[in-house]
């Protein structure tokens, strides 16, 4: 089935194929330059360090609602061993597995694709099972680091989580620029709270799935005449679930990611940084937000920070 003609038009408006050449892999991060980053330091106030990222544990937020999407398991596989012989100096070490997207983390521009294509127009088969992405793996990604602007929406609204059915809009973005005091620049990575995330951190992982408020399908439109460089929220789905146009499952995944080549990052906790952006009354910030770099990755696992 097609999709349908109001996903198409939105798709042909904000389409960026090209627009940073043929051989393009990383969209808008390209408008992350140089002096972005520069200007994205002189943020830094105070120094206040705030971390974004959930814990990696086996009760994560995964429910198996998404099939093969695994929290981690962690295990020993050395325990104080002198591995030298008897008195030499012991070592502990462990591994995991995990699915690559199991808590806070990026999505890469491979992560979904539409009428068999993904970003920049490639063909969606160049993701094997035994080649991963052969284009835009997520470690492609090298360095994410620029401005940070949290869009506190929830708090804008007055209110402490937004309801399950909540779309968030355009006009609740600029609502929440208000609240902030600026306006969204080019090459800002964006943050969106919408409070979803307060029902995993009170045990609630099934609530915290669905239903879920997250982006409308209009809010694609309003990042790409920002020129916005990634978006990221607390949610797990992140846009609305279930979807706001009957049977249009990932339309905004689908936009940000296959169309505009727009990073967008799901699982963030936004709980303590939308406190601290509050008490000092400064929703800008220089923000880390390096992915690990798996090769040919669908997603990665990643651990921001906020510097204000």
């Amino acid at each position: 089935m097609a999709l349908p003609p109001e996903f198409q038009d939105i798709a042909k408006r904000v389409n960026n194929w090209g627009r940073w050449g043929e051989a393009d892999e990383i969209g808008t991060l390209n408008l992350i330059t140089d002096d972005v980053v520069h200007a994205a330091a002189a943020t830094v106030r105070s120094g206040r360090r705030v971390p974004l990222a959930l814990p990696l544990q086996q009760d994560g937020v995964q429910t198996g609602m998404i099939p093969g999407r695994t929290n981690p398991l962690h295990t020993m596989i050395a325990v104080n061993q002198q591995i030298f012989g008897p008195g030499t100096v012991a070592t502990s070490d462990d591994t995991v597995t995990m699915a690559l997207q199991a808590a806070t983390h990026w999505d890469a521009l491979t992560h979904v694709s539409h009428s068999g294509r993904i970003y920049n127009g490639r063909p969606a088969n160049s993701i094997t099972a035994h080649g991963r992405s052969a284009f835009s793996g997520i470690e492609k990604a090298r360095h994410i680091a620029s401005r940070g602007l949290l869009l506190d929406v929830a708090r804008a609204l007055g209110k402490d989580r937004l309801d399950g059915d909540h779309a968030v809009t355009p006009e609740d973005l600029e609502a929440a620029e208000e609240l902030a005091g600026t306006r969204v620049h080019a090459g800002d990575i964006v943050l969106v709270r919408t409070g979803q995330i307060q029902q995993y951190l009170s045990g609630d992982k099934h609530g915290y799935a669905f239903p879920s408020p997250g982006l409308s399908v209009r809010c694609p439109e309003w990042f790409h005449a920002r020129d916005v460089a990634a978006v990221a929220n607390d949610t797990l789905t992140f846009e609305l679930f279930p979807p706001e146009i009957e049977n249009l499952w990932l339309a905004v995944h689908a936009l940000d990611l296959v169309e505009m080549g727009m990073l967008q990052g799901q699982n963030w906790n936004l709980e303590e940084l939308s406190e601290v952006c509050a008490e000092e009354r400064q929703y800008v910030f220089l923000l880390s937000a390096m992915p690990e770099p798996f090769v040919g990755g669908t997603g990665a696992p990643v651990a921001p920070v906020a510097i204000l």
